[in-house]
């Protein structure tokens, strides 16, 4: 297993930063859907996403609780934006800035999540490193996945609270092309 001072110098690539890789879960996470850029980036085929997994792509640098937050917040029906590293096919890691939203039928009944990703802007990427090697030492402190995914999000907590901010004013704050107007971050 990597360190977490190490977890994030391995192999990286991107995409274009006009493009968006999408796709759409059910709500155990199932991939229903795939556009043509996660199918290119990810190195797996359309066939073999569909029906799979949307962690099929977890890099193992990703701090567990940082999905936590993520489910949680989809539970409550709420969106959520958060710099996700992936793991392609190929073992290449790309970072995204992802957008998760829940997706609604005609009814307005909930059937799943819909993920829009862009490449990060730069300047965040420090700041976000930084955040998941602290969270990514504290989980490795516990054996047990579901212990180390809540042992990272009270750290996540704790540390957000020292900052007087909360997650959302966090992730805005990193970079100066979504920092708020009233941001004093």
């Amino acid at each position: 297993m990597r360190s977490p001072s190490s977890a994030f110098s391995s192999r990286e690539k991107s995409f274009a930063d006009n493009e968006i890789i999408v796709s759409k879960t059910d709500l155990r996470g199932i991939i229903t859907y795939v556009n043509d850029v996660f199918v290119r980036v990810s190195g797996y085929s359309e066939r073999r996403l569909i029906g799979a997994p949307h962690n099929i792509i977890r890099h193992p640098a990703m701090p567990r609780c940082v999905f936590k937050l993520l489910w949680d917040t989809l539970h409550e029906e709420k969106e959520i934006f958060a710099y996700v590293l992936n793991l392609a096919r190929d073992g290449y890691g790309y970072w995204v800035f992802a957008h998760v939203t829940p997706s609604y039928d005609l009814q307005g009944q909930l059937v799943g999540y819909h993920s829009n990703r862009r490449v990060p802007y730069p300047d965040a990427l420090p700041r976000v490193k930084e955040l998941y090697s602290t969270l990514l030492a504290e989980e490795a402190k516990y054996p047990n996945h579901r212990d180390a995914a809540e042992a990272g999000f009270n750290l996540m907590l704790e540390l957000l609270a020292s900052q007087k901010v909360d997650y959302d004013q966090f992730v805005f704050s990193l970079s100066r092309h979504t920092r708020l107007e009233s941001s004093t971050l």
